[in-house]
């Protein structure tokens, strides 16, 4: 691991410029065995590889993570949990990137918004991407996560991660594909949950629109996205906990906005799942 001393940052927040410098205190912390440094700021904490520490220190400098992309020229917006931002992090060469902020679903979407217990998820949402990653399943890179304090024990975070190559959600990817790229989609969707089982990974929602489709022709890759609702339990049953899952989401799908991914397309799912390489 590199161990940097300090980097000077523009402030745009009342009071002296801050220094963010790399925490002596990496206990307990394993991302920082895997390339990430730690950098303490006054007014948040942030995490980010190595090589992109100076890009994202600088775009500290002006407010948070989720301002900074805002602010940004060439920024595409998208929309999920609130306004995502597609932008280019300033390293050498330029780093393309989505910053999100967190924000809470279902429930308590209007109860917490944006606020969680402190650390929030963003930790978690990083060291479970390293694991994934390490276990060779397919999940956005994430380049940094910064925490805001609020109120108490509530902060509020944003994650930056690398964007992935053109492609689209599964449901949007389904209803422009024809049936030979349907069933090369469904051989992506089969390696990635075989990937899933393998590493005793379980997705809490794993629903559709949280498996991404990249690629052209039969080389398409699925992706893993929500990856902060992964757990690893391990078990024979892991497989099929998946697979229950996922297959929920097809049928509500199928119900409610009428996507035909039908039972034919899950039992085939399910047969190419079972075909071990």
């Amino acid at each position: 691991m590199i161990i940097k001393t300090a980097i000077s940052i523009p402030q745009s927040h009342s009071g002296p410029m801050i220094l963010p410098i790399i925490s002596p205190d990496i206990r307990n912390f394993d991302a920082l065995q895997c390339g990430y440094v730690q950098l303490d700021i006054k007014w948040c904490r942030a995490v980010a590889v190595d090589r992109a520490v100076s890009a994202v220190a600088l775009s500290l400098g002006s407010g948070t993570l989720h301002d900074w992309a805002a602010g940004q020229p060439s920024k595409e917006e998208m929309r999920g949990r609130g306004v995502i931002y597609s932008v280019d992090l300033p390293t050498d060469p330029p780093t393309p990137v989505v910053v999100r902020r967190n924000r809470h679903g279902g429930l308590l979407h209007g109860l917490t918004g944006e606020y969680f217990l402190f650390p929030t998820r963003a930790p978690l949402e990083l060291t479970t991407s390293l694991r994934l990653a390490d276990a060779g399943i397919p999940t956005p890179e994430v380049i940094a996560y910064a925490i805001y304090p609020a109120a108490g024990i509530f902060a509020r975070s944003d994650v930056m991660t690398r964007r992935l190559p053109s492609g689209d959600d599964l449901p949007a990817a389904w209803k422009r594909a024809d049936k030979t790229v349907r069933d090369s989609m469904l051989v992506a969707v089969a390696r990635l949950l075989n990937a899933l089982a393998d590493a005793g990974a379980w997705h809490a929602d794993l629903n559709l629109k949280n498996i991404y489709i990249a690629g052209s022709g039969n080389d398409l890759t699925a992706y893993l996205l929500d990856v902060d609702r992964v757990t690893f339990p391990g078990g024979s049953g892991i497989a099929a906990r998946n697979f229950a899952r996922l297959a929920r989401s097809a049928r509500k799908w199928r119900e409610r906005w009428g996507l035909d991914f039908d039972e034919d397309s899950l039992t085939r799912l399910a047969v190419l799942e079972g075909e071990r390489k």
